[in-house]
């Protein structure tokens, strides 16, 4: 830490911050990102499922993620929002294959079923986030409604453990890099800003072993778990350097962990 913050030094830790994003936020980051796999697509309806189901799975090796969430949009006929809407019994049977780490095919399927149950009661995924925003101005409600919402429909208990509790304490780092990406607008090309009734301040950091050991590093987080808390103190934190995009941050403290930025 003391490299980067000689004497307690607030401005040179913001130099630090504004250095890092504009070495890790941009176009060229993407492509190992998953955030990759919603960018191939051109209508919002497809990035929204795109990107949730991408988001699911992101954990572990970012290359794998990325082959695997391509592979997810090869069973979904690189039509995700019609497959998701419209897809048959036989051709949600061909998703029993699809295997990614622990997420199998039958999560997928009652992925798919649950999204499909979201979609015909709000019209889309980001409907869905955006009317729970406006109802309570509250992004930690919104988390815990989302997945009450998403579990709705019936399903197979098993797939729960693939999307986070709030309400149980956790991060909720896959919600909140999803939220990010199409919740923020910095005209960067990176997140797609499509979301706007939800504005760049609710947002929280997507927090994960490589922002966490940054933010620690940095002195933006003291908790050692990684978990609400941990989230909640962080993204205070980086709502002192940035109140109206606290998040702007994520790319830089995440591309410099994974980098190695603090062994150089």
């Amino acid at each position: 830490m003391e490299r980067f913050c000689d004497n307690g030094s607030r401005e040179q830790l913001r130099e630090t911050l504004e250095y890092l994003y504009d070495k890790y936020n941009r176009p060229e980051f993407v492509e190992a990102d998953p955030i990759s796999v919603p960018h191939a697509f051109a209508r919002l309806e497809d990035k929204e499922i795109a990107g949730f189901l991408a988001a699911t799975i992101a954990w572990g090796n970012r290359k794998a993620i990325v082959r695997s969430a391509k592979r997810m949009m090869d069973y979904l006929d690189n039509e995700p929002y019609d497959f998701v809407c419209n897809a048959s019994p036989a051709e949600l049977a061909r998703l029993q294959t699809y295997v990614h780490r622990t997420f199998n095919g039958g999560d997928l399927t009652d992925f798919v079923l649950a999204l499909r149950g979201v979609c015909r009661r709000w019209g889309s995924v980001g409907e869905m986030f955006q009317s729970l925003y406006e109802e309570s101005g509250d992004m930690a409600q919104v988390l815990s409604a989302v997945r009450r919402e998403f579990f709705a429909a019936d399903h197979n208990p098993h797939c729960e453990k693939h999307f986070s509790s709030i309400d149980k304490g956790a991060a909720c780092k896959r919600l909140n890099m999803y939220l990010r990406w199409f919740v923020r607008n910095d005209g960067r090309g990176v997140d797609f800003g499509a979301w706007r009734r939800i504005p760049m301040s609710a947002l929280y950091l997507p927090l994960d072993v490589h922002s966490g050991n940054m933010g620690r590093a940095l002195g933006l987080l003291t908790r050692k778990q990684s978990d609400w808390k941990a989230t909640v103190e962080i993204t205070a934190a980086l709502r002192t350097f940035d109140a109206e995009d606290p998040v702007r941050y994520d790319f830089s403290l995440f591309g410099a962990g994974i980098d190695g930025y603090l062994k150089q």
